[in-house]
């Protein structure tokens, strides 16, 4: 997700010292994949500015955000920057893995959160691993864990399934596939298409599905937005929706235990068919995963 212009400058950390250094003083090059704060600046760690300050090359999202960033932790940077997103990665991944060999840290940043995460640098990881280059990452803020933990939602299960297709047939395929999924979902989504979303959800799961729309997170309007899908469809539709939006689904609810009397009519029916009574309760009771004893007694109780 892409965050917004740097907080202002009452917001801002006073950074004057950097830790840290290009290299590990082996001369053995590395990809370096940094976390950048979703929106509030104070969440830069100290790694990041270390490395944006000293490492040799800058492979950067948006450049124009990278000068933005820097300037507001109050960096002075050493390295090349390069521009490296998701329109060149296969073109750029060769020349940043060549200067990886040569010995250089090659810093990877995105507009906002963790590279390879709903953004470029999984091109770049898989290569790297595939050589045998040394990758590391500098962990940070990220949209997806903190709208998980502030929806309310259980925590212990989730997924990420980042933006979902724009197109309405192919959105409805993937969410189709979701329906049984019985961990804690969590969705990009562009506020212009949230209202779209949440309709799409709301046929797919019901509209009871417990959710929650997160806005503008760790920035100084961030609202999260709690309730079944049909009452946040509503809340989208009544009013503009604005900033990088996170929504957080709950999972399909445990399917209802089934009890043996519900399953006699399937038993009686493999009798019909010839089978013995043990062999058809064997089998029922296989797949409808209820006590074969139970299911027999169910069965003689009914006649």
């Amino acid at each position: 997700m892409q965050s917004a212009d740097p907080q202002p400058d009452s917001l801002q950390p006073a950074v004057t010292a950097y830790r840290g250094t290009a290299g590990d003083g082996s001369g053995r090059g590395r990809v370096v994949l940094a976390a950048t704060p979703i929106g509030n600046m104070g969440d830069a760690t100290e790694r990041l500015i270390g490395l944006l300050h000293s490492a040799d090359v800058v492979a950067a999202e948006d450049t124009r955000r990278l000068h933005r960033l820097v300037q507001a932790l109050g960096v002075s940077r050493t390295g090349r920057i390069i521009s490296y997103h998701e329109h060149n990665e296969a073109e750029r991944t060769p020349e940043l893995l060549d200067l990886v060999r040569e010995g250089a840290t090659v810093l990877v940043v995105t507009d906002a959160g963790m590279p390879a995460v709903s953004d470029p640098g999984y091109r770049l990881v898989e290569a790297a691993v595939a050589e045998g280059l040394d990758l590391t990452t500098v962990p940070g803020a990220s949209a997806v864990l903190a709208a998980l933990a502030l929806s309310a939602l259980p925590t212990d299960r989730f997924c990420f399934e980042g933006f979902l297709p724009r197109k309405a047939g192919l959105r409805a395929v993937r969410l189709a596939e979701l329906t049984s999924e019985r961990r804690t979902m969590v969705f990009f989504e562009a506020p212009h298409r949230l209202e779209a979303m949440l309709r799409s959800l709301q046929q797919e799961f019901g509209s009871d599905r417990p959710a929650a729309v997160a806005r503008e997170l760790t920035k100084v309007h961030e609202q999260v937005i709690r309730g079944s899908l049909v009452e946040l469809l509503q809340w989208a539709q009544d009013g503009e929706v604005r900033g990088e939006i996170a929504v957080v689904v709950g999972g399909a609810p445990d399917a209802p235990l089934s009890r043996p009397e519900d399953h006699v009519l399937e038993v009686t029916a493999l009798l019909e068919d010839g089978m013995r009574l043990k062999d058809a309760v064997a089998a029922v009771s296989a797949t409808a995963r209820v006590s074969k004893r139970e299911l027999y007694a169910a069965v003689i109780a009914s006649r």
